[in-house]
């Protein structure tokens, strides 16, 4: 555990690295905490699913996004999912959403927080697994999705000819040469979190869509697909300017931290 004064941000902050183990899986992750006070408001962030490209010097990764978050009051936490980074194991969305689940529980643990004011904010992949986790598990209070497929069209159409497990292997996602056992089961789990699926049970809790108007890799349609099969409670915006990663886009940030502030 590390405390820490940062001139960006205007309160200490403690920073908690911690490990879960998840199906034999050591997930690692980092607490950012406004470190005082008690019922605080807990969000959880989740990172989508790598590229493989290397990474912008200049971008403070999520890691700055926690901070920003933790100076507005929040207890922030993120982590990395299976396959990727500090964490074991390989790539696989339904373990993904196991991932997050242990991450949320560990969360209703800790004492200082308000158990009445969890939050999820997912980005891409991550936005998808948020939604899974959230239509199974009514201790989410308010979900943030941005950038989130409706579908993961690339592993479910019965037309893959673009699509190669072999680029997962490449980029490090997937680490161990006998996994996945099956390809059709490890391409089942993505029809299972099929977004578009499940978002709708998201409700009676408040729900944002944030999508980028320049996304090159989930269309604006996507996010009006989603929108349309949610209910209520539910908000959309279209973010002008910004891409796919949303993060780095500090009009969206802006809009969802004053919509999760509103609680």
């Amino acid at each position: 555990m590390s405390g820490l004064r940062s001139d960006s941000h205007s309160i200490f902050m403690i920073r908690e690295p911690f490990t879960l183990d998840v199906d034999g899986i050591p997930v690692v992750g980092e607490l950012f905490s406004p470190g005082h006070g008690e019922n605080l408001p807990a969000l959880c962030i989740c990172h989508g699913i790598p590229s493989g490209t290397p990474a912008d010097p200049g971008d403070g990764g999520y890691p700055h996004l926690a901070a920003r978050f933790c100076s507005a009051g929040f207890c922030t936490v993120i982590f990395n999912f299976r396959g990727t980074g500090s964490s074991g194991g390989n790539f696989d969305m339904m373990g993904w959403t196991r991932d997050l689940e242990a991450v949320i529980h560990s969360l209703r643990r800790r004492p200082e927080l308000d158990k009445s004011r969890i939050y999820l904010m997912g980005f891409s992949g991550g936005a998808a697994a948020s939604a899974y986790v959230a239509a199974h598990n009514h201790a989410i209070a308010r979900v943030v999705l941005c950038a989130c497929p409706a579908e993961f069209r690339k592993f479910t159409s019965s037309h893959r000819d673009d699509f190669s497990i072999e680029h997962f292997r490449q980029i490090g996602l997937i680490r161990d040469s006998d996994f996945p056992g099956s390809l059709d089961e490890w391409l089942s789990s993505f029809r299972e979190v099929t977004p578009v699926r499940w978002i709708d049970r998201i409700t009676p809790r408040p729900l944002l869509i944030l999508q980028g108007e320049n996304d090159d890799l989930v269309e604006t349609e996507q996010a009006w697909r989603l929108y349309e099969k949610a209910r209520e409670p539910k908000e959309i915006v279209i973010v002008e300017g910004a891409g796919h990663k949303l993060r780095l886009s500090d009009r969206a940030m802006f809009i969802a931290l004053e919509w999760l502030s509103k609680a």
